[in-house]
């Protein structure tokens, strides 16, 4: 399931990609213009930078802006950083351990398919799409 911090962090970016290229967004504007809490926004804006998927600039003219074009962002790329794996079972996280049952696991071959086709609907849509 995809929480509120995943669905606000599409929406900041979403706002960004709506803004002028190169030009940095007070958060507060964001937030208003969104209609949510700025103090949560803060929270989500700050993952954001972390994982350099926005840069944020302090001062009198400061705020958040996006590091690369719309079309450069994939939506599972945020959600992931956002929300953690989209892996639907623990087995099939990047960084999971080998499972025992995996040669003779009756499911797996339902959970793969079913995380493929969640990673190519995800990955294949970018910011640019929302906006369109």
């Amino acid at each position: 399931m995809i929480t509120t911090k995943g669905r606000y962090a599409l929406r900041i970016m979403l706002d960004l990609a709506e803004c002028e290229p190169g030009r940095f967004i007070a958060l507060k504007d964001i937030a208003d213009r969104q209609e949510l809490s700025k103090k949560y926004l803060e929270i989500i804006a700050r993952d954001l930078v972390k994982g350099k998927l926005i840069e944020g600039s302090s001062g009198k003219n400061g705020g958040y802006r996006l590091n690369r074009t719309p079309e450069e962002y994939p939506i599972g790329e945020i959600l992931e950083r956002m929300e953690g794996t989209l892996a639907p079972v623990a087995c099939l996280a990047e960084d999971a351990e080998d499972c025992t049952r995996k040669s003779y696991c009756k499911t797996l071959p339902l959970w793969t398919e079913y995380y493929k086709l969640e990673r190519d609907f995800f990955y294949g849509k970018t910011l640019a799409d929302l906006l369109a």
